[in-house]
């Protein structure tokens, strides 16, 4: 197994480390579940740039790389609807998991037609708003624990208004991944059609 695959694996198990830190009842635990997502989102970055240039491109990076990357991120959303200190509805994230279930699927109907499909500019910027959305609330926690430990002047007030940012960044979030599948899926809806069906089989 080359390189990039090995760090494709290794986010998959950080994804499930960061979950186990983020419940963890103590404030250093925190930091380290945005230190693992943080060290997670990086080895994305660079197991599909160091796979592309050194052509070690596998079927198995084909297959685990998106699919780690959705285990990443729908794991973070899942545990925030779980999180008692903050609000954050969780037919949002069942949108976002939709969103990602629907897509997938087309791509597995597109791969059975023999057509491989790649991500779009609007996927591209469903993902930096997903990845925004976590990174603030992940910092937004450890920053409020850190408060309440070690200054005790966290309020009330800054609290609601940390919580409403926060809603409202999700809110966000959940638009640009609904309308970025529906245009994907739109602009893939000959993959439907009978005919072509028909054609392939």
């Amino acid at each position: 197994m080359n390189l990039p695959n090995r760090l494709t694996l290794m986010r998959i198990a950080a994804a499930f480390i960061f979950m186990i830190f983020l419940f963890a009842d103590n404030l250093y635990a925190k930091y380290l579940a945005l230190l693992f997502f943080t060290g997670a989102v990086l080895t994305d970055i660079y197991d599909g740039r160091l796979a592309r240039r050194k052509n070690m491109v596998t079927n198995f990076g084909k297959l685990m790389d998106p699919l780690a990357d959705k285990i990443l991120i729908v794991s973070a959303f899942v545990s925030f609807v779980g999180l008692k200190e903050i609000y954050i509805p969780a037919w949002t994230v069942i949108i976002i998991i939709s969103r990602e279930f629907a897509v997938t699927g087309l791509r597995l109907l597109a791969a059975s037609q023999g057509e491989i499909l790649a991500a779009d500019r609007g996927g591209k910027h469903k993902t930096v708003s997903q990845m925004v959305a976590i990174f603030t609330i992940l910092i937004f926690i450890s920053l409020r624990d850190t408060a309440r430990t070690f200054f005790s002047f966290w309020t009330k007030s800054a609290d609601a208004w940390f919580q409403f940012f926060l809603l409202y960044l999700m809110y966000i979030t959940v638009i640009l991944t609904v309308i970025s599948g529906a245009f994907y899926l739109y602009r893939h809806r000959y993959l439907f059609s009978e005919e072509r069906t028909n054609k392939k089989t």
